[in-house]
């Protein structure tokens, strides 16, 4: 596998980056995870502007141009022969001085790596057993937004899903809402209506999620973006995840009892389906 460092193509047991790197010591920085089909990424471009913008947030100099970013993913996508999979792009701030302190870290890091991701198979879609999180994210928290390095929360999320025998775990914020999976944005479906937490909430910005929206409206399908809570999420119709590297996934049951499920989310999903093989042609 080639891996691309900092403008290099290397093997993957040659791309390595310093102890000191402020990435591997904090977490500083930010990562993109997007889906490619036919040897193309899918909306590459706003998975590049969220990433530029939380640069701009955390105050990482973009290393190279959007237009740069774009030509390197490409070249990696032939130097692999990947024509199907998830493409991650990673930067940090680079190496600094020890301490919190950013001064100093003038030369960030950038990554970009290529994973195996299974096929779409229409007759048998991914479909979750959610729990609910016992740990909790921060309400109006302006970092969440950006896909941030610093995830222990929701891999303590995950981890603790994964041993109660779930696919995913829900995450409340400080208000009492449910706002996300440890992977994911949070769907529900309300009589013919789609739900989702607002961004003031404390979620990422998620691109899946902005695609969910914009089908629905292509749909004519009422959308609602409000908070709710741990039992109105179980009264609901319907209840779905999205994330890039599995598009919506259907929920099956909420802490180990069975959540209703609506025609909707499959007809939203063969929709997301069908416009990632548009783009990507």
């Amino acid at each position: 596998m080639t891996v691309f460092l900092n403008g290099q193509f290397v093997p993957a047991e040659q791309a390595v980056v310093s102890v000191f790197d402020r990435g591997f010591l904090y977490g500083d920085g930010l990562f993109e995870t997007i889906l490619v089909r036919n040897g193309r990424p899918f909306r590459f471009e706003q998975h590049l502007v969220r990433l530029q913008n939380g640069a701009g947030f955390l105050g990482i100099a973009m290393p190279f141009a959007a237009p740069a970013l774009s030509s390197f993913a490409a070249q990696l996508l032939r130097e692999n022969r990947l024509a199907d999979g998830v493409l991650r792009l990673t930067l940090s701030r680079g190496v600094g001085r020890r301490g919190y302190s950013p001064r100093d870290a003038s030369q960030p890091t950038m990554v970009m790596t290529l994973h195996p991701n299974p096929l779409h198979d229409p007759a048998h879609p991914p479909q979750w057993r959610l729990v609910t999180s016992p740990f909790r994210l921060p309400a109006h928290e302006a970092v969440a937004r950006f896909k941030t390095c610093n995830k222990l929360p929701q891999i303590l999320a995950r981890s603790d899903a994964e041993a109660r025998d779930a696919d995913e775990a829900l995450l409340l914020n400080t208000e009492g809402h449910v706002v996300e999976g440890a992977a994911s944005n949070l769907f529900w479906i309300d009589d013919g209506r789609v739900g989702t937490p607002p961004l003031e909430s404390g979620i990422l910005a998620g691109i899946t999620r902005a695609v969910v929206l914009e089908i629905c409206q292509r749909r004519d399908v009422p959308t609602v973006e409000a908070g709710i809570t741990p039992e109105g999420l179980r009264a609901q119709d319907g209840v779905f995840l999205s994330l890039s590297t599995l598009g919506i996934v259907e929920a099956l049951t909420l802490d180990g009892a069975a959540v209703r499920r609506s025609s909707l989310t499959s007809c939203l999903r063969d929709d997301y389906w069908r416009l990632v093989q548009q783009e990507t042609e």
